[in-house]
């Protein structure tokens, strides 16, 4: 059933979704959604003279296009978003997709730049983003993998599969540079929302009744919505406002060294390598031409100071030192790392699952509500998954309060399981386990580990991330279908 279209009838068939023979209520106003009382509302305020005309003797419609006019949650949804990262754009295009437009992102930087290095974007995020209508612009940006492999410290392979397209998924995965990938949804934000829907250099100091108050350079600001959503990430101010005796990151003893170099490819050009154990791993994986993501890891402090982050530069020198002996006869893991432009330290880190996402109008986001380790590429593509995720709920649900209860619900138990997973290793426990067995090496993978064991490893976590090929392939979409007309 279509029940948005354009003009007086779109307000006149919403409104018989309320209206029966004589004034009886064919369906309790509680039961329409939050996005179709907007739109009565919408409609109704210039309108009602045409609902009046053509619904003649049925007044139960025109009041209840009134009553809601009067203040319920048909009137516009103001939406505070908090966080310029990629979980907090992904959250503004996703909810303009179904018809928001009250829709304000508010970033603590002064100033947004290409930060960072390379990520992935799995098969289920890249879904989400294709019906964003962003799928072509996104893989213009980097690289779409076709495999994933595993290997001990001797260059022993562990295990191999195929990703993406390769692998019978309907969309790819891609490598991107975080970054550009961030300005690209930036400059769509801006494309699709206006100029100043993101505003820069508002550090948010607290919510309370709906009211969110900023830090800026000109001093506080107070910004009032119907609903506060923070992708501030790891160090999320409106989770410490619920948590304040949480304290710090948790640190697992493993620091990361990334960067990315102009490399040539190895291997087949495809394919994303990681090698290792629990103690010490190199991943590499392109991301453009003659472009390629590394990630170094061991256990241990780092070089910079407890106070690193994902921006601090240190010296390559030590962190290539680490991996001298790596040198394998398809890649030279030493000279790959001295070749980076830049190599960026950052203690790994989490945070404990928490009980709630949700207090009154405000929930949480991507890593500010799940921060996870990067074992098996996954945090960018969950927050994707978050904000595709609340949007469907917020554009479908009776009330605010209503969708809230359905997104934590969805999403809430499947990242605590992935938080968990990724503390065991994810999929590299396969590493791990190769390692324990075999600390040098073996003949046939298989006299090590068996091949349903490396099977079960690599199907659960993807059946827990939630992009098994088949169930990603025929689930249903994200955007809501009883909302056509409001969908560009």
């Amino acid at each position: 059933m279509t029940f948005f279209m354009d003009g007086p009838f779109r307000a006149q068939r919403l409104c018989s979704l309320t209206s029966g023979v004589d004034g009886v209520p064919k369906h309790p106003i509680a039961s329409i959604s939050v996005m179709q009382k907007r739109l009565i509302v919408k409609n109704s305020q210039r309108a009602n003279g045409v609902l009046r005309r053509r619904l003649d003797g049925r007044r139960f419609c025109d009041q209840t296009v009134r009553l809601v006019a009067r203040g319920g949650e048909g009137d516009d949804v103001a939406i505070v978003i908090v966080g310029a990262g990629i979980g907090g754009l992904a959250t503004a295009l996703s909810l303009h997709r179904v018809g928001f437009r009250e829709i304000t992102v508010y970033e603590r930087a002064a100033a947004l730049r290409p930060l960072g290095v390379g990520i992935n974007l799995l098969p289920h995020a890249v879904r989400e983003l294709t019906e964003l209508g962003l799928g072509e612009r996104v893989e213009r940006l980097g690289a779409a993998p076709g495999t994933l492999a595993y290997y001990n410290r001797h260059a022993q392979q562990i295990w191999s599969e195929p990703r993406g397209l390769d692998a019978g998924y309907r969309w790819p995965q891609l490598s991107v540079h975080r970054g550009r990938f961030q300005m690209e949804l930036l400059a769509v934000v801006r494309e699709r929302l206006g100029a100043d829907a993101v505003r820069t250099g508002h550090r948010l100091v607290g919510v309370r009744d709906g009211v969110a108050r900023f830090e800026t350079a000109a001093g506080e600001v107070s910004v009032a919505g119907d609903l506060v959503v923070g992708a501030d990430g790891i160090h999320s101010a409106l989770r410490r406002q619920h948590q304040p005796d949480e304290g710090e990151p948790l640190w697992n003893g493993l620091t990361l060294w990334r960067g990315t170099a102009r490399a040539p490819g190895f291997l087949d050009g495809r394919t994303m390598i990681m090698a290792g154990d629990a103690e010490q791993k190199f991943v590499a994986y392109p991301i453009g031409a003659g472009l390629i993501n590394v990630v170094a890891e061991r256990r241990g402090p780092g070089f910079a100071g407890p106070d690193a982050d994902w921006n601090r530069t240190v010296d390559p020198a030590p962190v290539v030192s680490l991996f001298a002996d790596w040198r394998f006869a398809w890649l030279d893991v030493p000279e790959l790392l001295a070749a980076a432009d830049e190599i960026l330290e950052y203690p790994m880190v989490d945070r404990d699952p928490i009980d709630t996402w949700t207090h009154g109008n405000t929930t949480l986001l991507g890593d500010a509500a799940h921060p996870m380790y990067p074992n098996g590429s996954n945090g960018a593509s969950q927050a994707i998954l978050d904000a595709r995720t609340l949007a469907f709920h917020l554009a479908t649900a009776p009330t605010v309060r209503a969708a809230l209860d359905a997104y934590e619900a969805d999403r809430r138990p499947a990242t605590t399981a992935l938080v968990l997973s990724n503390r065991r290793q994810g999929p590299e426990q396969v590493m791990v386990l190769a390692h324990e067995r075999a600390p040098d090496g073996f003949t046939h993978i298989h006299d090590v580990i068996g091949p349903e064991e490396l099977t079960a490893i690599a199907t659960g976590y993807k059946k827990a991330a939630g992009f098994l090929p088949a169930d990603l392939n025929e689930r249903a979409s994200l955007t809501p279908t009883a909302l056509p007309g409001v969908l560009p």
